[in-house]
């Protein structure tokens, strides 16, 4: 048996073993794949990556706050991951252990238009957000970046080719994008949510029909991001359509088999513990 896990918080990863498992059985690889969830704290997550191998894993997920661990933790890096500065999948082979970045084309694959000159806004400054604006800009979109904690905004900016937003002089209706890459509004079932919209600088009013809003955070409901952009009538992208995908990309590295995406979408939605 060949073992796969995703590793982080598990209010970021529990949706991801019953996806990835559905996908393995739609496969027929499910007796010979496994995929489990492991909590690991960051203190003990380069260890735990380094014993990985000897116990029969192939690969892992990697989610918040791991994504900037595993990219350092790798013996070798995808151009992406190297560029993005973070990494959301390893492998393990012959000894190695090699990083890559899905999130970025997942982000991609999820919205599905074309980006070339779309102004765009990312909120955040983590490895999601990293990957987020690269993947924009590698699609040639415009891109903005807005932190709470301004520097950290003008150095990934700068980093990756982006520019700052300061929303109090153009506010988020200025973009056609909005893609949220904070934590605020994730939630396992069972859970409040913890920071509120109001931790983000989005007014009801910025949010029309004529944009696409993205929330990477997710949880046994809507987060209220997304629940203000159906009530808008923006187009709605949310942070499962963006797993699904980026999920299906690391199965298909470590398998080398078309995952089928319906399959994924229907468990990663389907309730947790009868919540959701």
């Amino acid at each position: 048996m060949r073992k796969l896990a995703v590793l982080g918080h598990p209010v970021s990863h529990s949706r991801s073993p019953a996806m990835q498992t559905a996908a393995l059985e739609a496969l027929g690889l499910a007796d010979k794949w496994s995929y489990e969830a492991i909590d690991v704290a960051p203190e003990r997550f380069e260890e735990l990556v380094r014993s990985m191998p000897a116990e029969g894993f192939a690969g892992a997920n990697v989610t918040v706050p791991h994504k900037l661990a595993a990219l350092a933790v790798a013996d070798e890096a995808s151009a992406a991951a190297r560029e993005i500065g973070a990494a959301n999948t390893l492998s393990f082979a012959d000894g190695r252990i090699e990083a890559e970045n899905t999130d970025a084309p997942g982000l991609v694959a999820a919205l599905g238009i074309p980006l070339v000159g779309v102004r765009t806004l990312v909120l955040g400054a983590g490895g999601s957000a990293r990957a987020a604006i690269w993947a924009l800009r590698n699609e040639g979109a415009e891109v903005r970046v807005w932190n709470r904690t301004a520097a950290k905004a003008e150095r990934l900016a700068s980093e990756l080719g982006a520019t700052v937003a300061d929303l109090d002089d153009e506010p988020a209706a200025a973009d056609q994008v909005i893609v949220n890459a904070t934590t605020v509004g994730m939630a396992q079932a069972g859970e409040t949510p913890g920071p509120t919209l109001k931790a983000l600088p989005i007014a009801a009013d910025a949010v029309t029909d004529a944009h696409v809003v993205v929330d990477l955070a997710y949880g046994s409901a809507d987060t209220e991001l997304v629940r203000l952009a159906r009530e808008r009538g923006a187009r709605v992208v949310d942070g499962l359509d963006v797993l699904v995908r980026q999920g299906a990309a690391s199965l298909r590295l470590w398998t080398g088999s078309d995952p089928p995406l319906e399959a994924m979408s229907a468990a990663a939605r389907a309730p947790i513990d009868g919540n959701g």
